[in-house]
């Protein structure tokens, strides 16, 4: 009995070091100075409404913003574009240089100029993408967002999409998330965070 007790509080042991590790693992992919986690986000080359194409290897060297939604949204994109406006605003010369970069996850009625409308009522550095219906699976693949059409019963449709907003840092990683149901002044402060390099 003894030592059927002893190899129980053994093997807990075992299982409680392994948790251990993987835990200091874990720590490791997303701490550190940059706060970057790895394994996130993938080259892109997207229509702009800036003009052109926009290539994601020349955003390299400054921080900028993803956020993937659609111009149909009812509540959770233009919350999200207008409090990130509100953001700009408050993080003043700090963030002059920074993009936010709009990118539509409903690519069949989003056309260049129909998402250049949406966001000309938000702020001027807000940015938007529209991949093509081929670019958009490997795009949520490299960014592990989510998004599917529903049906509506108008005949219609809509789109579940992933609602959290990427800051990545300047050397193309991923350094924090904001959620939308974040308090103003976290969001915020995670954009200051961001734009002083932390």
């Amino acid at each position: 009995m003894a030592s059927q007790r002893s190899f129980r509080l053994a093997l807990w042991g075992m299982v409680l070091l392994c948790v251990g590790i993987l835990g200091l693992v874990a720590y490791g992919q997303f701490s550190g100075k940059s706060n970057t986690i790895s394994s996130f986000g993938e080259p892109f080359k997207l229509a702009s409404t800036a003009g052109g194409e926009l290539d994601s290897a020349t955003l390299k060297g400054k921080p900028y913003g993803l956020f993937f939604g659609f111009t149909h949204c009812p509540e959770v994109c233009p919350t999200t574009l207008f409090e990130m406006s509100t953001a700009l605003k408050e993080v003043g010369d700090a963030g002059k240089d920074f993009r936010l970069f709009f990118i539509t996850v409903d690519p069949e009625r989003d056309t260049l100029p129909v998402v250049k409308d949406y966001l000309a009522n938000f702020d001027p550095r807000i940015e938007g993408l529209v991949p093509t219906v081929a670019q958009l699976p490997g795009l949520a693949r490299g960014f592990h967002i989510y998004y599917k059409q529903v049906p509506t019963s108008d005949g219609s449709y809509t789109m579940d999409h992933t609602a959290t907003l990427f800051l990545m840092n300047g050397e193309g990683g991923l350094a924090r998330t904001i959620s939308f149901d974040e308090p103003k002044e976290t969001k915020i402060s995670k954009l200051k965070m961001l734009l002083a390099g932390k």
